[in-house]
């Protein structure tokens, strides 16, 4: 009885012992990604190379360029072509005299 009662206890020291364990595993891991990502976000704020200032309101000034463009060329066609030619057509489908 007294020796069940031993191997009771150390069964419940040993399981203790592992679950310490396992959490100490757990917080280190955590502790881990925690420094990792700290880390990545500290060099990430630091990181002086990429794209300048420059570059990026050059890349803006040809979009915005491009787009005049093509919406001239699109006025422009739509003035001079299509909208004449969709006026008469609604004038004669409206024309019920002749």
């Amino acid at each position: 009885m007294r020796q069940a009662h031993l191997y009771a206890c150390l069964r419940l020291f040993y399981q203790q012992k592992k679950e310490e364990m396992i959490l100490r595993k757990v917080m280190i891991q955590l502790g881990n990604r925690v420094s990792r990502r700290a880390f990545q976000i500290r060099q990430a704020l630091t990181n002086r190379s990429g794209e300048g200032f420059v570059d990026t309101a050059i890349k803006i000034l040809m979009a915005v360029v491009i787009g005049a463009l093509v919406l001239a060329g699109l006025y422009a066609l739509f003035d001079e072509t299509v909208l004449p030619t969709l006026t008469r057509r609604v004038q004669e489908m409206f024309n019920y005299a002749g």
